[in-house]
């Protein structure tokens, strides 16, 4: 029979036993909290505390709107400076806002720990103008509003697809996604993982641009044409915001 192994000693007075860390379940960067608490913060008031009778002047002084472009700015106020940006803080209901704040916590993460927060909020400001004005050149002159942080949460997707998807033949990625080497343009294209995610979020914009929704009953307008422009904004351009220039090769 073999001998028992001693017990382990008991702890001594005062000595404290170390508790196993917690992962928290969202580790969000403190600039992505901030603008998540902004979002909501001005969907709160335009719901809660904007009567009924406002919301056109609220809309209108800070939506997108393409008319605006080919009206003379002799014959309008300044709109036409802040709302290719200030659209992309509204929302038009409760479906909406959860919808992009969800997306954001997946694409937004990552590329905010890479490039931090000053050009993170360079990369909003430009990515909602980016987004914004594509949706214009298609829908030129017409009286149509846009609203909504997707055209921002398609860039963030697109600038994601340089760095933080899963590599095909690198070897296993790295623990935090945002401490991989950033891929050129070709070879994102070529790893699989990035091509399979752009081909199918490209032909799911192009289902809705032809009226088939892909969530809900398709009641709602959804402007696929400011999606394009901030997912080509991000994958096209984010090497100009990127900390970590320099590609691996592969």
């Amino acid at each position: 029979m073999d001998d028992a192994a001693p017990p382990p000693p008991a702890p001594e007075d005062g000595d404290i036993e170390p508790r196993p860390q917690r992962n928290p379940v969202f580790n969000l960067p403190s600039a992505l909290v901030a603008t998540l608490a902004l979002l909501i913060a001005i969907f709160l008031v335009q719901t809660l505390l904007l009567p009924t009778s406002a919301l056109d002047w609220y809309y209108y002084t800070f939506g997108f709107i393409p008319a605006r472009y080919v009206t003379p700015l002799s014959q309008q106020g300044l709109e036409w400076l802040w709302t290719p940006v200030t659209y992309s803080l509204l929302h038009g209901g409760v479906e909406h806002i959860v919808f992009n704040g969800l997306w954001l916590m997946a694409f937004a993460a990552p590329v905010v720990r890479r490039i931090g927060t000053a050009r993170y909020l360079i990369f909003w400001v430009l990515s909602s103008a980016a987004s914004a004005f594509l949706h214009a050149a298609l829908n030129w002159g017409e009286v149509t509003l846009l609203i909504g942080a997707s055209g921002v949460v398609s860039a963030l997707m697109g600038a994601a697809c340089r760095f933080a998807f899963p590599p095909d033949r690198r070897g296993s990625a790295l623990p935090q996604a945002h401490l991989n080497p950033r891929l050129s343009i070709t070879q994102s294209l070529r790893s699989r993982t990035v091509f399979m995610f752009v081909l199918f979020w490209f032909v799911g914009n192009l289902l809705i641009a032809f009226g088939i929704p892909l969530i809900g009953d398709g009641s709602q307008a959804v402007a696929w044409d400011a999606h394009i422009g901030g997912f080509l904004f991000g994958f096209l351009l984010f090497g100009l915001f990127d900390k970590q220039p320099d590609p691996i090769e592969i």
